[in-house]
């Protein structure tokens, strides 16, 4: 068995990992990197990127479909041709993923190690038994996969999480999709906008991220004018069938459908692959998904000398997250047993679904009742909206009731990945109502609806109230 000494050794080389190790490498720290699977991260092979191809695929079908509301007309029958969508998003997606290969390559070989990784104690990693790693710092970084449920696996061999679309060769008849999460969403709309037949089942109520009422039923009632989309559906079986997979289940109206589907698509949710490390043996507090109880601010694991970071940690599962909680990890691994809190970023989640999906400042659910002022805008009748066609969904915007301090918004609605970015600003900067009204707004631009919802936000502030006893 070949041993290896080094100060930091990262187990996952996804966004995090990567992110982790350079940091502990910029810190001065010999560092190790440890992978089980092919290299490339999840946003790059079946995440954010093939996912955004297969959308722009999408919206120019969409964009056929409306152009006759324009007074521009298509002469014949529009055609999809799923394999030529799928072979575009398949080598786009190579094309990414190349990029995060060729930075992987840049490591030098003596510090990459492939297996699996499985801690021995705190200090010491086995990897599949051919090299056994001593490190003074540990960084775990290994991602998540999709979480199925088991009344899904009835559909037999016609069950795929959002990981399969993205090697169909060509475009299926129907699915099924299971979770209106944001993959759920995403996918779903897009196949629907390809030919696809789709229908979305859920549990619970929820709608993407949002915890807004108002803008959940403004986005529901959008995206449900294109497929039928039921948040909290009971679901009575579903079974796999000689032609697919065959589901029962009770509609909005209480009427009882068995429709059958080419495959059911299980988007409800990822796990956290933490699974098969050891860490039970660690003596470490874990919850319920088996994470490892750890400071969000330092990404440390209790007072041990185990860091976490991206979705391994089952905290915020994006991107820019990962990218920064490897950065942070990395860099506290490497100054053990010193640590810092280190620089978090204002929330900001998009979802890129028509109407487009934005939430900053961590959205409605974790304000508190009666410490802040809502304003709100409906782009029903917004005019640049109205101009593009595109007038659907709502906005409302968050203040603190006795500072003006702007707090947040959610939002559906269109360019919501633009103004989502601008109001993250705003918040990140902690300006009030006041002074973002103060800023620029063209005309005629879908930002004067949320000019709009400002004003109404700042009049409601400006409102003499009781203060309660």
């Amino acid at each position: 068995m070949k041993s290896l000494t080094v100060d930091v050794a990262v187990i996952g080389a996804g966004t995090a990992g990567l992110a982790a190790y350079r940091a502990a490498r910029a810190r001065g720290a010999r560092a190790v990197i440890i992978e089980s699977g092919p290299h490339g991260t999840t946003c790059a092979r079946v995440g954010c990127m093939p996912s955004k191809l297969l959308i722009a695929a999408a919206e120019a079908a969409h964009a056929i479909d409306e152009a006759p509301g324009f007074g521009v007309h298509v002469d014949g029958k529009k055609r999809v041709d799923g394999r030529e969508v799928m072979g575009r998003v398949k080598r786009e997606r190579d094309r990414f993923v190349g990029f995060v290969l060729e930075g992987v390559e840049k490591i030098p070989a003596a510090d990459r190690v492939e297996g699996r990784a499985r801690f021995v104690d705190r200090n010491t990693i086995d990897v599949d038994g051919h090299t056994r790693v001593s490190a003074r710092s540990v960084v775990i970084a290994t991602g998540s996969r999709p979480a199925v449920p088991a009344m899904l696996t009835g559909a037999g061999d016609r069950l795929v999480v959002n990981d399969d679309v993205f090697s169909w060769d060509t475009l299926p008849r129907s699915v099924a999709v299971f979770g209106p999460g944001v993959i759920g969403l995403e996918i779903g709309q897009a196949l629907a906008r390809l030919g696809v037949r789709v229908v979305v089942l859920g549990r619970g109520g929820r709608v993407g991220p949002l915890g807004d009422p108002v803008v959940r039923d403004a986005a529901l009632k959008a995206i449900s004018a294109e497929l039928y989309v039921d948040p909290d559906a009971r679901v009575k079986r579903v079974t796999r069938i000689t032609e697919g997979v065959e589901v029962e289940y009770t509609r909005l109206d209480g009427t009882v459908r068995v429709e059958s589907f080419d495959y059911v698509l299980a988007a409800t949710g990822r796990r956290p692959n933490v699974d098969g490390l050891g860490l039970e043996s660690l003596g470490l507090e874990l919850d319920a998904a088996g994470v490892p109880r750890f400071d969000p601010a330092t990404l440390r694991v209790g007072s041990t000398n185990l860091f976490i970071a991206g979705d391994a940690s089952n905290f915020i599962p994006l991107l820019h997250e990962a990218a920064d909680e490897g950065r942070i990890a990395g860099d506290n691994a490497a100054r053990f047993p010193v640590v810092e809190a280190g620089a978090r970023r204002m929330p900001l989640a998009v979802v890129f679904t028509d109407p487009q999906i934005a939430i900053v400042g961590g959205g409605y659910e974790k304000l508190v009742p009666g410490t802040f002022e809502a304003g709100e805008v409906s782009f029903e009748d917004q005019g640049r909206s109205r101009v593009m066609r595109r007038n659907r969904g709502h906005l409302r915007v968050y203040a603190d009731r006795l500072t003006g301090v702007f707090l947040g918004a959610e939002m559906a609605g269109p360019a919501a990945e633009h103004i989502g970015h601008l109001l993250a600003w705003a918040a990140a900067n902690r300006m009030t109502v006041a002074s973002m009204l103060e800023m620029p707004f063209y005309h005629p631009v879908v930002e004067e609806g949320l000019r709009t919802a400002l004003r109404d936000l700042d009049a409601k502030l400006r409102t003499p109230r009781a203060i309660a006893a």
